[in-house]
């Protein structure tokens, strides 16, 4: 509805569209010196409900073309590497939301959410494998376990209203009948307050910032609030309700 960005001290600004989907880059060279910068912004979330029991899978030769690449293996989502393990845990249950919903409960109680305990580097198998990560490393593993069903999920970027502590946040979406839904493993806020700002195949299409050169952050603060308080976003365990932003 509204934004306003600024840079101290001012520097020119350059504004693009990047990747499939177009998602806005913003991109500036600055000298030696210390650097801020202020983003606002109102937004009007145009979340779509659903029943969540109602919502299956769409079979391989029903995936609209644009959706395929969501199934591959990807830079921090080797898919291709989780697919026996894949079966194993999730072969037997019953397609669709249920089962995404599966995928991020096993996330949740087998990973610890612990704050710097990954890196940039950090793979969703890396991940398996310490048992430990942050929102996006939650993220990386059940889109690898979905895309290894044949599920096709993709990453996102963006904020969340009541997360605790405010921060940028990593969550993901699967394709189910025919409409991108939105899941959180980490279950640190509730879906119908995400607000997104970029969309991918994993967190190497969508960094909140990546910097070339030596760079030290001294300070950064985020935070998404409510304009007009809904008590329906209060709940991050509801599994009853899908919730789809595209």
């Amino acid at each position: 509805m509204s934004e306003s960005l600024e840079v101290e001290p001012f520097h020119r600004i350059e504004e693009c569209g990047v990747g499939m989907l177009g998602n806005r880059l913003v991109r500036l060279s600055v000298p030696v010196g210390r650097l801020t910068i202020k983003y606002d912004a109102m937004v009007n979330l145009n979340a779509e409900q659903a029943d969540a029991t109602d919502l299956g899978e769409v079979p391989y030769e029903r995936l609209p073309a644009d959706v395929l690449t969501y199934l591959n293996p990807s830079r921090y989502c080797e898919s291709d590497e989780l697919l026996g393990f894949a079966m194993q845990q999730f072969g037997d249950l019953s397609p669709g939301y249920s089962r995404v919903t599966a995928i991020c409960n096993w996330t949740y109680d087998e990973l610890a959410y612990t704050p710097g305990s990954t890196g940039p580097t950090t793979t969703a198998c890396d991940v398996l494998r310490q048992k430990q990560g942050v929102c996006r490393d939650f993220a990386h593993v059940a889109i690898s376990l979905c895309r290894a069903m044949g599920i096709p999920a993709r990453y996102v970027s963006g904020y969340a209203v009541n997360l605790n502590p405010p921060d940028f946040h990593g969550f993901f979406e699967a394709y189910l009948d025919g409409r991108w839904f939105l899941f959180d493993a980490t279950r640190l806020a509730p879906v119908g307050g995400f607000v997104r700002i970029g969309t991918g195949r994993d967190a190497a299409d969508v960094s909140f910032s990546t910097i070339r050169g030596d760079a030290i952050t001294n300070d950064m603060n985020v935070w998404a609030k409510e304009a007009q308080p809904d008590d329906e976003l209060l709940d991050p365990n509801n599994v009853q309700t899908a919730v789809s932003s595209a």
